[in-house]
């Protein structure tokens, strides 16, 4: 029984240490400062496809405008409103 319990030991302070070993390897690499030794890449983004809300002339809001009312008006909901006001855009606010 006392082997048993030294052995134990020795195995449970050999856990402990190689743990506190690794913590203080990974601890140590992720805190050092990154140095910037290389020059940063320049990259081009691609550019935007479709303009912000914000970027939306007045005329063409006035028209979604128009077209969403109707929409409402209709009580369409999901692909429907979505369809009809595509189609409503394309004629320009009035309904198809």
């Amino acid at each position: 029984m006392r082997i048993a319990s030294v052995l134990t030991s020795i195995a449970l302070a050999g856990f402990i240490a190689t743990g506190a070993a690794a913590a203080a390897t990974t601890a140590a690499t992720t805190t050092a400062p990154a140095t910037a030794t290389t020059a940063p890449a320049t990259t081009t983004a691609a550019p935007m496809k479709k303009a912000p809300a914000s970027a939306m002339t007045p005329e063409k809001a006035a028209i979604s405008k128009q077209c969403s009312a109707l929409a409402d008006a209709k009580k369409l909901h999901g692909k429907a409103r979505e369809k009809f006001r595509a189609d409503c855009k394309k004629n320009g606010g009035k309904a198809s």
